[in-house]
């Protein structure tokens, strides 16, 4: 019973990837050619993230609904650690 949550997460996390790889902003910052998701597709797949949490929340389930809202939290922050460009040991001055 409690693969199914962390289905769930993985579900959400894939998406999490896909609007991140997708960004245009961080592309732009990242000066990575192409112009990104526009913004229907970044609404769709938000949506579509949320999905399993709101199924959780309106069964009742409120350990499974936890379960995945703290894996997708750790699943943001990881994302967003791997995708970020490599930090020097140095602070950089402006």
């Amino acid at each position: 019973m409690m693969l199914l949550p962390l289905a769930a997460t993985a579900f959400s996390t894939a998406i999490i990837l896909l609007l991140c790889l997708g960004d245009p902003k961080r592309r732009r910052s990242a000066r990575i050619t192409g112009e990104g998701q526009g913004t229907a597709i970044r609404r769709v797949l938000a949506g579509a993230a949320l999905l399993p949490g709101l199924f959780y929340a309106v069964s009742g389930s409120g350990a499974a609904f936890l379960i995945w809202l703290g894996g997708c939290g750790v699943a943001g922050w990881l994302v967003t650690l791997l995708l970020s460009p490599a930090q020097s040991g140095e602070t950089q001055r402006r």
